[in-house]
């Protein structure tokens, strides 16, 4: 397992964008295929985008496509989420996962998009 570190949520408006960042503790991300999820109280978590171990795979959710962008630098041991035109239905804790043994999550970062 390894210990996730997320930064970057914030506060912003309908039509503004965020990065989030997901970095590791301890141990280097470069193993593993990196996920992003969010959840909003009360509802299932959902898969958000996923990044292979090199970055050259992407893959995201119907919701997002075309407006996150999921990438990871291998130099900073850092994985992103660039979020573009951001809807208030985007609104969720966004957190971070790594394919380990058992999964590793970040602790969680507050998105929160106004209308």
């Amino acid at each position: 397992q390894v210990q996730l570190v997320e930064s970057g949520g914030g506060l912003v408006q309908a039509g503004g964008s965020l990065r989030l960042s997901c970095a590791a503790s301890g141990r280097t991300l470069s193993s593993y295929i990196m996920r992003w999820y969010r959840q909003v109280p009360g509802k299932e978590r959902e898969f958000v985008a996923l990044v292979g171990r090199r970055g050259r795979i992407t893959s995201y959710a119907d919701s997002v496509k075309g407006r996150f962008t999921v990438s990871r630098d291998s130099a900073k041991d850092t994985v992103y989420l660039q979020m573009n035109s951001l809807k208030p239905e985007d609104t969720a804790i966004y957190y971070c996962n790594a394919d380990s043994y058992p999964p590793s999550w970040g602790q969680g970062s507050q998105v929160t998009v106004s209308s």
